[in-house]
């Protein structure tokens, strides 16, 4: 006799515990009554239910204050394309808040029946937009990486997401097989040189539409945070009067990139201002309103998905 799958009967476990506890409203209690397991279990399988994909929680009406929003950083900045999400309050995670919103937005290509080269950053909200989407047959497009997927300890890159885009959608990826900062500028040459790797900057360089995070230059930068800069680059960054980073490139307040030595070690695509097609930031946080701000002023980027209390912030100081 053919055992079941343990793995599938507890997909289906963790399936229904997200549609009791998301559809149904019932509490962690009730739903661990309705499964017979205990209160412990119950929270597990919701909360695999969430992270495996398992359910999708969207909210489909476009609450009026949000929309407003959108209009009014679209008319400021000029961008192409905006959604500002609900947020989830003080001290949840940003990310979380606008992750479906950005999911939606990726959707939108998606669905596209003609073949997209879709470029991707790095970061953790674009790690949780990917964790968003649900998995389609979408092989029709190509997904390929900015930046380097290589960490200072030779590690891969933490935050690395077109991986797992690719296999939910059953596309091709190209990853971009470089350090995602070179020790010297003559490694740097000798990377971005090698076939493989300039076959990869060359179709990153031709995305149809790229989502990109954003990143701070205040003491708590992701790129000092992951180990990428020590501390006296990053006082050395700030004060060259470093605003932000998108694909690991530092920039100023007006959205110029800043020349400096450790600029010119970034393994990867920069991201050049004023491109016609969409490039759009997803990325929301009190510390990353400075960073967002200056991206759009310089037009590095020409849309945004972010949350009510970001956009908020951003349009209060522009």
């Amino acid at each position: 006799m053919n055992r079941p799958d343990p793995d599938i009967s507890l997909q289906d476990e963790a399936a229904r515990a997200g549609w009791l506890y998301y559809v149904g409203g019932m509490t962690q209690d009730q739903i661990a009554a309705e499964l017979g397991v205990s209160r412990q279990r119950a929270q597990r399988l919701v909360s695999r239910a969430i992270s495996e994909g398992l359910i999708h929680v969207r909210l489909n009406h476009h609450i009026a204050s949000c929309l407003a929003l959108e209009t009014e950083l679209t008319r400021r900045f000029g961008l192409t394309r905006c959604r500002v999400a609900p947020g989830l309050g003080v001290g949840a995670d940003p990310s979380r808040a606008i992750a479906p919103t950005a999911a939606t937005e990726l959707e939108r290509y998606l669905r596209m029946p003609d073949s997209k080269v879709i470029a991707f950053g790095t970061g953790r909200a674009l790690r949780a937009m990917a964790e968003q989407f649900a998995p389609t047959d979408a092989r029709q497009h190509r997904i390929v990486s900015l930046l380097g997927n290589i960490a200072p300890d030779g590690s891969a890159t933490l935050y690395d997401v077109i991986s797992r885009i690719a296999e939910k959608l059953k596309a091709p990826y190209y990853p971009m097989p470089v350090p995602v900062i070179c020790d010297t500028a003559e490694e740097r040459e000798f990377f971005m040189h090698l076939r493989p790797v300039q076959a990869v900057y060359n179709l990153a360089r031709r995305a149809d539409v790229t989502f990109v995070g954003v990143g701070q230059m205040s003491a708590d930068a992701p790129l000092a945070v992951d180990g990428f800069v020590t501390p006296e680059v990053l006082a050395e960054l700030q004060a060259a009067g470093a605003a932000g980073e998108i694909g690991s490139w530092v920039y100023d307040e007006q959205g110029r990139y800043i020349d400096s030595p450790r600029n010119a070690l970034v393994g990867g695509v920069r991201v050049e201002p004023g491109q016609s097609q969409p490039v759009i930031a997803i990325a929301a946080g009190p510390s990353k309103v400075r960073a967002i701000r200056a991206a759009m002023i310089g037009r590095i980027v020409n849309g945004l998905v972010t949350d009510e209390a970001t956009a908020e912030a951003i349009l209060s100081d522009a």
